[in-house]
């Protein structure tokens, strides 16, 4: 092979090479002067009654909200004033809503550990920039009742009635979280979410507490008991048990 030959060769392997080099650095990855995209930050619950809160496919919702039908306006309010729902007085919204009325004349409470109206709370739990007016009354047997109202072209609607033992609520984001304690010692999380027209259930979920096993709690052995001389069965003699 002459001389000529092998450098016109060698000119093709060159850039070859020059052409897989600059492939390799062209990944989808970042440079070294390149900055990392920002973490989005998730939400948390917040408490509505702070005070209450230690006591325990298309839009979410929208499938189970498609088989109630649509929340109807309360009778009996007038016109709401340019205020809308931060200027409406709590007694009469409840004397309009033919669930509650017969609690309008409780007395108004600003902590727990009687029974009466807790403070109103504006949320935009719709995401529209018009906050909903959240009210909740304690009665005497440790019950609670919680109502979300939304306006809507001047009139009241009722968009949620939900009623727990010792509940919690909770704002996440734009959902309504209400965690209520259950007889076995778990707690039970009910998720709220706008759907278009109500506050829609998207999640009920129940947690159990993990049984203690620190001394004294019944975790240990009793000082008394002794260890068996027999050896214990094996897994598989023993059908229906876990190892």
């Amino acid at each position: 092979m002459t001389l000529r030959l092998r450098l016109l060769l060698g000119v093709p392997l060159a850039v070859l090479t020059v052409v897989v080099l600059c492939a390799c650095g062209s990944t989808g990855g970042l440079d070294a002067s390149e900055p990392a995209p920002p973490v989005s930050v998730q939400p948390s619950p917040k408490p509505l009654w702070p005070g209450w809160s230690g006591t325990t496919p298309s839009a979410p919702g929208a499938e189970t909200a498609t088989k109630l039908p649509p929340p109807e306006p309360l009778d009996g309010l007038g016109a709401l004033g340019p205020g809308g729902l931060a200027k409406l007085d709590v007694r009469e919204l409840l004397r309009a809503d033919p669930r509650l009325r017969t609690f309008a004349d409780r007395p108004m409470i600003e902590k727990p550990g009687r029974s009466g109206i807790r403070p109103p709370v504006l949320v935009d739990l719709s995401g529209d920039g018009r906050p909903e007016l959240l009210l909740a009354i304690d009665l005497e047997s440790g019950r609670s009742a919680v109502v979300v109202y939304a306006e809507r072209g001047g009139k009241v609607y009722p968009v949620l009635f939900t009623a727990g033992k010792r509940i919690a609520v909770e704002v996440l984001g734009t959902d309504l979280l209400v965690r209520s304690p259950c007889a076995d010692g778990g707690e039970q999380a009910v998720r709220y979410h706008w759907d278009g027209k109500r506050m829609s259930t998207v999640s009920d979920t129940k947690s159990y507490r993990k049984p203690d096993r620190s001394p004294g709690h019944g975790g240990a052995a009793s000082p008394s008991a002794r260890p068996s001389s027999t050896p214990p069965p094996t897994p598989s003699a023993r059908p229906g048990t876990r190892p």
